[in-house]
C-alpha cells in the first residue's frame, strides 16, 4: 500500500505540471480555436533555457527562472507578431501549419545552440524534503507540485480579476462581440501565446529538473495534448483535474505494469491508451461542452 501510495504522490506533482502545460494548450484554442501543435517545443525550450542560466550563466534559481520567464514572454510576442497575426483570416488549418512550422524551427534551434545533448541540473534545484508517514515526496517532485499550484492560482485569478483576463474569456465566447466593445483581438492573442510560452518554458524547468533536459522534452507537448482532449478542449479546469488523473496513472503504471513486461514502455503509451478509451464513450472530454446543432 505504501508503495502505490508512493506512486499516486509523485503522480499528482508530474500531473500538476501536465495541466500547467496543457493550460497553454487551452488557451490558445479557445482564443483562436488552433491547437498549437508547437506547445511541446515551448517545454524543450524551456528545459534547455534552465540549463542555461543555472549551469553555464550560474544564476541562482531565482534569477534563472526570471530570465526564462521573461525569454518566454518575448518568444510569444515574436511568435504572435511575425508568424501568426499575418495569418489572421486565414482558415484554421493554415495556422495549425504554421504551428507544425513553428515546432519544426523550434527544434532546429535547439540543436543549433545546445547540440541536442543531454543537460542536467539536478543539484542546482533547492533541496525540499516532506515525509508523511512512511510515504517521501522527491525534492524535485515536490518544486514542481508547489511551482505547478502557484502558477495555476497566478492564471486562474489572472482570468477572473484582471481586464485583460475577462477580455480573453469573452473572446473565446463571440470574438465580434468583443471588438464591438473596443477590446483588440490583437492584443488578447498575443497576450494568450505570451502564457501558452511561458507555462510550456516553466513546465520544461520543472521536468527537466527531475530527468535533465533534452530533445525528448518535446513529447511532452503529445501528453498535454492527451490531457486537453481527455478534459475537455475548452475546459481549464478540466485540463487541470485531467492532467492530475493522467499523471497519476501514468507513474501508477510505471510501477506495477511496465516490470511485467519485457523491456517495460508501457506507462509511456498508458496517457494515449486511456484518452482513446475515454473519447470514444465520451467525445467531448470529462468537461467539455457538448455542441449541439439543429438542423
Amino acid at each position: 500500500m505504501t508503495f502505490f501510495l508512493q506512486l499516486v504522490v509523485t503522480g499528482l506533482a508530474q500531473g500538476m505540471v501536465y495541466a500547467l502545460i496543457a493550460i497553454g494548450f487551452v488557451i490558445i484554442l479557445k482564443c483562436s480555436e488552433v491547437f498549437n501543435i508547437a506547445q511541446g517545443h515551448f517545454v524543450l525550450i524551456g528545459g534547455y533555457l534552465g540549463y542555461t542560466f543555472l549551469v553555464p550563466f550560474g544564476l541562482p534559481i531565482w534569477a534563472a527562472l526570471g530570465m526564462a520567464i521573461a525569454t518566454a514572454i518575448i518568444m510569444g510576442l515574436l511568435i504572435e507578431r511575425l508568424i501568426l497575426r499575418p495569418l489572421l483570416g486565414e482558415s484554421v488549418l493554415a495556422v495549425i501549419m504554421a504551428t507544425i512550422a513553428l515546432a519544426t524551427i523550434l527544434g532546429g534551434l535547439a540543436t543549433l545552440l545546445w547540440g541536442a545533448e543531454y543537460k542536467a541540473y539536478h543539484g542546482l534545484l533547492p533541496t525540499i524534503t516532506l515525509k508523511v508517514g512512511e510515504i517521501s515526496i522527491p525534492s524535485e517532485s515536490l518544486i514542481g507540485l508547489i511551482v505547478s499550484i502557484a502558477v495555476v492560482a497566478i492564471l486562474m485569478f489572472f482570468f477572473r480579476y484582471t481586464k485583460i483576463g475577462l477580455a480573453m474569456r469573452a473572446t473565446a465566447e463571440d470574438l465580434q462581440v468583443v471588438q464591438s466593445c473596443g477590446i483588440r483581438a490583437t492584443t488578447v492573442y498575443a497576450v494568450s501565446w505570451v502564457i501558452a510560452c511561458v507555462v510550456g518554458v516553466i513546465g520544461g524547468i520543472l521536468l527537466a529538473g527531475v530527468s535533465g533536459a533534452n530533445m525528448d522534452l518535446a513529447h511532452i507537448g503529445l501528453k498535454a495534448f492527451a490531457v486537453v482532449l481527455l478534459g475537455g478542449v475548452n475546459s481549464i479546469g478540466g485540463a487541470i483535474v485531467a492532467g492530475i488523473i493522467l499523471g497519476m496513472l501514468e507513474n501508477v503504471a510505471a510501477g506495477y505494469l511496465d516490470p511485467l513486461l519485457p523491456g517495460g514502455g508501457l506507462a509511456q503509451v498508458f496517457p494515449f491508451l486511456v484518452m482513446i478509451i475515454v473519447l470514444i464513450f465520451r467525445p467531448y472530454g470529462l468537461f467539455g461542452l457538448v455542441g449541439i446543432k439543429r438542423i
